[in-house]
């Protein structure tokens, strides 16, 4: 396998969704090794780099959602190239997109398998450490502390109680 002499550069958007106080992700199967990746693509012309991954989501699995506008981190991986014998070093850019609905059909749809995990199982399923590495610190900085969710459950008892 040759080696790349560049790096080139894509976009990425971590879906997640909020449910009973916890992070989910939601990730993808890659088209032609069917690893768990999450989507991403390259640069699109006219788009700001959280515009683009917020494409890739809604191309690659039919997502609709809001993305954020500053990137959560990055990782980097090897892009095989078609004829097996080249390899590309990619830097992926990842922005947290809040998944809130899924599109009837997109482009992708029927070429991957999506599915939702928790954020500490979805990092088991990824190949890249470093993207590993993203989940995880997304997922715990983003989860209610034991305090915290005692707390909401404790005033949504509270308010249940109170009567009309």
């Amino acid at each position: 396998m040759k080696a790349a002499k560049s790096v080139g550069i894509q976009y990425a958007a971590l879906p997640y969704r909020v449910e009973g106080g916890r992070i989910r992700i939601l990730l993808i199967t890659s088209r032609r090794s069917r690893r768990w990746v999450i989507p991403k693509g390259w640069p699109i012309g006219g788009l700001a780099p959280p515009e683009a991954a917020a494409a890739e989501a809604a191309e690659e699995a039919g997502l609709i959602g809001r993305v954020e506008p500053q990137p959560l981190g990055s990782y980097r991986y090897m892009k095989m190239g078609k004829d097996a014998e080249t390899a590309r070093a990619i830097q992926v850019i990842a922005f947290p997109f809040l998944v809130e609905d899924t599109a009837p059909a997109w482009k992708e749809q029927g070429q991957r398998q999506l599915r939702w995990f928790r954020y500490q199982e979805a990092a088991t399923r990824v190949a890249e450490p470093a993207l590993r590495r993203l989940i995880v610190d997304f997922g715990e900085a983003r989860t209610p502390s034991f305090f915290a969710q005692s707390l909401l459950r404790y005033r949504r008892w509270r308010l249940s109680r109170v009567s009309p």
